[in-house]
């Protein structure tokens, strides 16, 4: 299986309450895509909630291999998200790999 984490910082310039808003919707529309993106095999979304970390939502999820993610990827729904994400969140950072 193929994990797929990705990682974002609150957009810069906006309040508390808007950042708070937008993790929500962010998380929301992101566990929305499981019942619409059959190549999903499993995911999570986390809103960092402690001081300690230095980034504030995560986004993990498990693919069969590289091609269901990469299918992924390319699908409308996935393309709306990563639109709306870009317009609220900064600093992405992306890990892929297998497990074993």
């Amino acid at each position: 299986m193929l994990r797929h984490i990705v990682m974002w910082n609150y957009k810069a310039g906006l309040s508390e309450r808007e950042n708070k808003a937008n993790a929500k919707e962010v998380k929301s529309r992101l566990e929305a895509l499981k019942g619409k993106i059959k190549e999903i095999v499993e995911m999570k979304v986390y809103i960092n909630e402690l001081s300690s970390s230095n980034m504030d939502i995560i986004f993990d999820s498990v693919f069969e291999n590289e091609e269901t993610m990469s299918a992924y990827k390319i699908h409308p729904e996935h393309v709306k998200i990563s639109e709306f994400i870009s317009s609220v969140l900064q600093n992405r950072t992306v890990i892929d790999y297998y497990e074993e």
